[in-house]
């Protein structure tokens, strides 16, 4: 039985060198995978998923009006090939419409996805695609990492514009290790505080 996972972590997790070892496996025992990444993020290049330690693979764009179920629909019934699993990179800049077609991918037509993703943003709120991937996930696993200042474990995220810390803004912005840092709930409120 197919299942909806939400795989989450902060910035410098590994969550994109995770889909990378996960589509890799299946495809060492010759089974097929999708899988997907926003279109907004190209900091890696357009239609890739990119970890920060080098390794790339292509990746199919999603749009807001993308529609996940009739794209995977539409391919595994394509070429005749049955899709083992669908994966999804930056899961939390999924609509909740996304969410709810990745839903019916598991319930509809037996294929499990894997959602990988932040929980929450540089303000500590949740973002839409995580929130309902929160909601609609049959399983929840957190990777972790650890926080940038100290050896906790890393919950949140600080973005920087110019060097300085900053709470405030657009929810979305894309960026790298010079725009965000993973910290732990203490060191982010120290942050905002004047005492890092």
């Amino acid at each position: 039985m197919a299942h909806l996972y939400f795989k989450y972590g902060t910035m410098n997790s590994g969550k994109s060198i995770e889909i990378i070892k996960v589509a890799h496996n299946y495809e060492e025992q010759g089974k097929r995978v999708l899988l997907f990444t926003p279109a907004i993020d190209t900091r890696i290049g357009a239609n890739l998923v990119g970890s920060r330690t080098g390794l790339t693979r292509p990746a199919i764009p999603v749009e807001p009006d993308t529609d996940l179920f009739e794209r995977v629909r539409r391919e595994q019934s394509g070429d005749g090939q049955r899709i083992s699993c669908v994966l999804v990179d930056e899961a939390q800049f999924l609509n909740k419409r996304q969410v709810l077609e990745l839903t019916w991918i598991v319930d509809e037509l037996d294929i499990p996805v894997m959602a990988f993703g932040l929980k929450n943003d540089f303000r500590n709120e949740l973002f839409e695609g995580s929130y309902n991937l929160l909601v609609n996930a049959d399983k929840i696993e957190e990777i972790k990492t650890i926080c940038w200042h100290c050896d906790r474990k890393a919950t949140m995220v600080v973005r920087s514009v110019n060097g300085v810390p900053v709470n405030e803004g657009d929810q979305i912005m894309i960026g790298g290790n010079e725009d965000y840092k993973p910290v732990c709930r203490s060191c982010y409120r120290k942050t905002f505080q004047g005492g890092l």
